[in-house]
């Protein structure tokens, strides 16, 4: 007796929502199916199966795999995610038991079944044992972009794909580094993405598409399925944002070319009169935000950055300044100042007026000296540079517990990204023999972790362990919050890139006043 031949799990993308979006394989492998499985809610229905509805032969048989709900509670020890893994296995078992029989299984997924898809967990399940093919789909973000109307990325420009679900500083973060990008999973994380568009200064070139395709008008014979929406992301109304919505950062090439969101097109007069005569030197002003928010701007620069045509700078820097009607940003990520300084030159060279924004003091350990170290080159030599000075992390950080800074001291930062680390620690021997306060700039990152260590270490062949330690973390910020302790007890782990650190020299005193550890260095030297 020959032993039966079991069945093939066929994971099918049924694209983005429009029926007729949906490739001819995946059309043909629905309508010869012995099974067809599809996900739904607790109230049974189905958007995957109301796509495939019109290739569906009525015969076959349906195996309906019904989503634990997510926001009701549960009382199982492993929480929400141990009912979903218990789901897993108990929807693959089902699906099992059909390909044992020999019969083929279809399991609908929307879009692509390898992009986000539902599929992947029943193919990671079942792939081992039997024969498992994914019949990839049109994504949402390209349905997206078709909606749009916009290029997603064209020549060298890179598409970043990112889940609404990421943590609001990262996802700002992965935005401003971004050329173009797509952000799925929206619904109840749609504020959290749209803050991090604002954060990262490119809410005002970003786009929302919602049900890309769908075109499922209300009445007799309708599923409820939605139809399609597509308008700037800045106008959406929370409320409104279901899980089936993309929202889109399109190609800036096509953007700039078609005079299109965030960028100036020809209507703006004198701006673009400018910008077409190449060799007429405008002018680049670095300006310095201070630590944090607007009472830390300066009135000077204030009215640099109101003034300027252009803003160049780090993604979550410039989405601090507020917007102006006509002003084009320029955002990037946090390692690549050459670049910077270089496209802000270059804007200031066909005439227009550019302002390059540090957070702090520019020409502290910021984008000054970035600035003027390109503009050194011959192309250049039209092109004004001015520094306007800001407040300093240092001189913030001081202010929060009195006058640490009060004698001579010295800023030192502890990165060896651009300096070797033998540089770094003959620098603090120095310090510490000169008897010099010090505000330690770049104390830790993620890749940093024993610079901090090896800085106290040196410190302590000349200063005793007694001597004050000011940890100071994001001064002006929501997460402000400020530590005195000493150099003998402070604990590297408790410091991470946020940070700013002043070490007190050895005549630096710690006061209670009010309650409060109150620091300061005299201005003698007795």
């Amino acid at each position: 007796m020959t032993a039966q031949a079991t069945g093939t799990l066929w994971g099918v993308g049924l694209g983005p929502g429009d029926p007729e979006l949906m490739t001819v394989k995946a059309a043909r492998l629905i309508g010869e199916a012995d099974v067809i499985a599809y996900h739904c809610a607790r109230h049974g229905r189905s958007i995957a199966r109301s796509v495939a509805e019109p290739y569906l032969r009525g015969d076959q048989h349906e195996e309906r795999l019904m989503y634990p709900v997510t926001t009701e509670g549960t009382n199982h020890p492993g929480g929400y995610e141990g009912v979903i893994q218990e789901f897993y296995e108990h929807a693959a078992k089902r699906l099992a038991e059909h390909l044992d029989a020999g019969r083929d299984v279809v399991l609908l997924c929307e879009g692509d079944p390898f992009f986000y898809g539902s599929y992947m967990y029943m193919h990671e399940r079942l792939c081992d044992r039997y024969r498992a093919v994914a019949v990839p789909g049109v994504t949402s973000v390209s349905a997206a972009s078709a909606a749009l109307g916009r290029p997603l990325a064209q020549r060298d420009e890179v598409l970043t794909v990112l889940p609404g679900t990421l943590p609001t500083p990262e996802l700002a973060m992965r935005l401003a580094d971004a050329d173009a990008a797509a952000v799925m999973k929206l619904g109840r994380t749609f504020g959290s993405v749209r803050s991090a568009f604002e954060e990262a200064g490119k809410l005002d070139d970003a786009y929302y598409v919602e049900r890309a395709t769908w075109h499922d008008e209300a009445g007799p014979g309708s599923t409820g399925r939605g139809v399609q929406r597509v308008a700037p992301l800045a106008d959406i109304d929370p409320e409104t944002v279901p899980y089936f919505s993309v929202a889109l950062l399109a190609s800036p090439a096509y953007a700039a070319r078609k005079g299109g969101s965030g960028v100036v097109s020809a209507d703006h007069g004198s701006n673009s009169d400018q910008h077409s005569r190449p060799g007429t030197g405008g002018e680049v002003v670095v300006v310095g935000l201070g630590p944090a928010g607007p009472e830390w701007l300066t009135p000077e620069a204030a009215q640099a950055l109101a003034e300027a045509e252009h803003l160049v700078g780090y993604g979550p820097y410039v989405a601090r300044v507020p917007q102006r009607q006509g002003q084009q940003r320029h955002s990037s990520g946090n390692r690549v100042e050459a670049d910077r300084a270089t496209e802000a030159l270059e804007l200031a060279r066909d005439g227009a007026s550019v302002a390059v924004v540090s957070s702090g003091d520019p020409g502290v350990f910021a984008m000054a000296a970035a600035v003027l170290e390109q503009a050194e080159e011959p192309r250049w030599a039209d092109v004004r540079v001015r520094v306007l000075p800001g407040v300093t992390a240092a001189q913030a950080a001081a202010s929060r517990v009195g006058a640490p800074l009060g004698h001579d001291y010295c800023v030192l930062s502890l990165s060896d990204r651009l300096k070797p680390w033998e540089i770094i620690e003959r620098r603090l021997d120095a310090v510490g023999a000169a008897d010099l306060a010090v505000a330690l700039y770049n104390p830790a990152s993620r890749s940093r972790t024993e610079q901090l260590g090896k800085a106290r270490d040196v410190l302590l062949r000349h200063r005793a362990e007694t001597t004050p330690v000011v940890i100071a973390r994001d001064i002006g910020g929501d997460e402000e919050s400020v530590t005195v302790t000493t150099l003998g007890e402070l604990d590297p782990a408790t410091v991470d890139m946020r940070c700013l650190l002043i070490v007190g020299s050895s005549k630096t005193r710690v006061v209670e006043r009010d309650g409060t550890q109150t620091v300061w260095t005299p201005r003698s030297y007795d």
